[in-house]
């Protein structure tokens, strides 16, 4: 059976991964057919070698085994420690026996190796695939988008519904879909995107109606009035009010809407300090049957400003 190229974490409670590293004998047939196969790292010693959790037997990893690194790339001591308490996936390269304890020599950096050249290297601008938020900075997610090897989702790309940080969207350990956005072969970079997932204008603005009053957050406060994201791909503009902070959880009336602008225009009721917590999303596209775009368009027909992505 051919490897699967998944986020880590994804293969670790599947029944082929159980089988393989519940003995030794499974981990020899896995070495030996070259299985890809995941489990939780749960110590990084001083040299920044990995010891990884096999039941009873001990997974060992070194240091130069944790991570593919480009020519002339080190590999950084965060990248290292980062894995302890996770899953990690690897490569079985050898068993041994240290101090009476069956002793597998496991390698990260080959399950990377095989990944990027048996799946990344044939990914296109428009391919659907899944992916597991790693970390969040002001200025994007990081995604797992096989094996570990990481892309990056820049915070414009999370939404059309503008937000202040990707911690907005996202929780570091959540799977998420997302889409090819570009790739840079030279510099062996692969950038994604999300907002294609999450409907067009007409698509989220169908769930709502004029004279309604709907909850919603607070998105920005601008002199000329308020953000309301009743959405990820949809927000609408109330008038400026004192008072109301970007976060907040919003009550708004529906005045109008007007698909040939794409403006949603709100009157706020009220509005309230929110708990923290990423925004439900809901997905326009089934990813599990469709695994290609080729272009996205948000705005609607006959709009004179056109949101578009053509990969």
């Amino acid at each position: 059976m051919q490897n699967q190229y998944l986020p880590e974490g994804l293969l670790l409670a599947t029944p082929q991964n159980r089988e393989y590293t519940a003995s030794l004998a499974g981990l020899e047939r896995a070495m030996q057919q070259g299985k890809i196969l995941e489990a939780p790292a749960v110590l990084c010693d001083s040299d920044m070698n990995l010891y990884i959790d096999l039941g009873g037997i001990r997974g060992y990893m070194p240091r130069e085994e944790v991570a593919y690194c480009r020519e002339g790339e080190e590999l950084k001591q965060i990248a290292v420690i980062t894995r302890v308490g996770k899953p990690v996936c690897f490569k079985v390269i050898g068993l041994s026996e240290e101090r009476g304890m069956p002793t597998a020599i496991l390698s990260r950096r080959l399950a990377q190796i095989e990944c990027r050249a048996e799946f990344l290297a044939d990914l296109v601008c428009g391919d659907i695939i899944k992916a597991k938020v790693t970390h969040l900075e002001p200025f994007g997610a990081f995604v797992d988008i096989g094996c570990g090897i990481v892309s990056l989702l820049t915070v414009d790309c999370i939404s059309v519904s503008r937000i202040s940080h990707p911690a907005d969207r996202f929780s570091a350990g959540e799977y998420i879909p997302v889409v090819v956005r570009t790739i840079d072969r030279e510099h062996d970079r692969i950038f994604v995107t999300h907002r294609e997932l999450l409907g067009t204008w007409e698509e989220n603005a169908a769930a709502f109606s004029p004279t309604e009053t709907v909850s919603g957050i607070v998105r920005s406060v601008e002199d000329y009035g308020i953000f309301v994201e009743l959405a990820p791909n949809l927000a609408g503009l109330a008038e400026y009010k004192s008072g109301v902070r970007v976060g907040d959880t919003a009550s708004v009336y529906i005045k109008s809407m007007i698909p040939q602008r794409m403006k949603i225009k709100l009157v706020l009721i009220d509005s309230y300090p929110a708990l923290p917590a990423p925004t439900k999303r809901k997905y326009f596209i089934d990813t599990n049957t469709v695994k290609h775009l080729d272009r996205w368009l948000y705005s609607p027909p006959g709009c004179a400003k056109v949101i578009e992505t053509v990969f």
